[in-house]
């Protein structure tokens, strides 16, 4: 949701990419859901493995609730937003997860330099 969510209002002057420690062999549906409301189908991404070679080139990673130990290390900021995981969540806490996400995009990318 949240590299979704920031692509969308980054409105190309940045790009996020996304992947995790532990990735599901799909997206979860109800995520699928919730984003298709608000106009973002994401139905055919495919999660992926994080891993040091994917943060090549980044300039900032913001992880989901990263246990210690299981993230590679990166030398670029890294900013861990602790949000719970929507995976088997009813609807109404996927959507405000992804309320949450997207309040949070829109203050990253406001400090963000233009």
């Amino acid at each position: 949701m949240a590299a979704a969510l920031f692509n969308r209002h980054a409105e190309g002057r940045a790009f996020a990419d996304s992947a995790g420690t532990t990735p599901a062999n799909r997206v979860h549906p109800q995520v699928v859901e919730v984003m298709r409301e608000i106009g973002i189908d994401i139905s055919g991404v495919k999660p992926r493995l994080m891993t040091s070679e994917l943060a090549v080139g980044a300039t900032r990673v913001i992880t989901m609730g990263c246990a210690e130990g299981e993230c590679p290390v990166v030398n670029v900021p890294v900013e861990d937003w602790g949000l719970p995981d929507p995976a088997g969540q009813p609807l109404p806490a996927v959507r405000a997860i992804r309320d949450d996400i997207d309040h949070r995009v829109h203050a990253l990318l406001s400090s963000l330099a233009p």
